[in-house]
């Protein structure tokens, strides 16, 4: 796997990692919404990317990685159009797009705020509001309603102050990559594939590289702020993924998505848990760009075909 970055300065002035990874001449551009915590160089399987032409086009969001953190808030709508101004500097749209876990809500907002830049879209293991389907730790949602109409700047403290903890000591470490990326039992197979946990190691680390900032500010910003968009809003076609046995977002979570949203389809994967996007990366390529291009070799092609669930 081929993989680049690229510093970009915004509108406002900040500056924002850009990864490309996968075919490095691809002309099948997927732009893909990471998790939180996370960053965009990160690839769920190497081998299908590839075998589709696909090339990934990722931005690590405010914090995280080598971007600027925010100065204000880092919630949903400003990441989509973060993204957004990403593909209206490159003349890029429509394009597909993905989002995984956190990184779903984004890729969703993307689409309704700019349906001119999102061909097709597809969303693994992300949460519904916690409202419609309840999924925040009791606790947790009581602390953060507390903070609700409080300035930026004093959520921030308190936040950082909470999660500072939160930053793995050794990301290698297992039992970090199930407690920040939402793993459980039906993990293990993903966490098992050649790979995979060396990938989300990775991944975490570089989520981590300014310390808990990122995810701070993301969480303050999808709690205490509006998303900026209605599911009625996003009119691309939407394929729902969700593990059978995904213990943060369930099925149950697919559903709400489906149902709220004006054309959304729902395939629920047994035997698989949050991190599914690794075991049901090949469907998705395959349901946004279509199947591998004549172009990779048989070798890749079989490759992509037997990884196909």
């Amino acid at each position: 796997m081929s993989s680049t970055g690229e510093i970009i300065t915004l509108r406002d002035g900040r500056r924002a990692m850009v990864h490309r990874l996968g075919a490095e001449a691809g002309r099948r551009v997927v732009v893909f919404c990471h998790p939180a915590p996370g960053a965009g160089a990160f690839d769920p399987d190497p081998a299908a990317t590839r075998a589709a032409g696909v090339t990934l086009l990722a931005l690590d969001r405010p914090g995280y990685g080598r971007s600027d953190p925010a100065t204000g808030w880092a919630d949903v709508p400003s990441a989509a159009d973060d993204l957004a101004e990403l593909l209206d500097q490159r003349g890029l749209g429509p394009v597909p797009v993905v989002g995984w876990s956190a990184g779903g809500r984004v890729a969703l907002a993307l689409a309704a705020r700019r349906p001119e830049l999102v061909r097709r879209l597809a969303v693994l293991a992300t949460p519904a509001p916690d409202e419609e389907v309840p999924w925040v730790d009791p606790g947790q949602r009581e602390q953060l309603a507390a903070l609700r109409g409080q300035p930026v700047e004093q959520v921030r403290d308190r936040l950082d102050a909470e999660l500072a903890g939160l930053v793995p000591a050794d990301p290698q470490d297992p039992q970090a990559l199930r407690t920040l990326l939402g793993a459980g039992p039906a993990d293990e197979a993903a966490l098992a594939t050649p790979g995979a946990a060396r990938q989300f190691a990775d991944l975490l680390a570089t989520a981590f590289a300014q310390g808990a900032r990122g995810l701070v500010d993301e969480i303050a910003g999808y709690v205490l702020r509006p998303w900026g968009f209605t599911p009625d809003q996003v009119r691309a076609a939407t394929l729902l993924l969700y593990g059978a046995d995904d213990a943060l977002a369930g099925p149950e979570h697919g559903r709400w998505w489906r149902d709220a949203l004006p054309d959304a389809r729902l395939e629920v994967v047994p035997d698989a848990g949050h991190l599914l996007v690794v075991p049901s990366w090949a469907r998705v390529l395959d349901y946004l760009v279509g199947p591998p291009t004549r172009a990779t070799s048989a070798r890749e092609a079989v490759a992509y075909i037997l990884r196909a669930p």
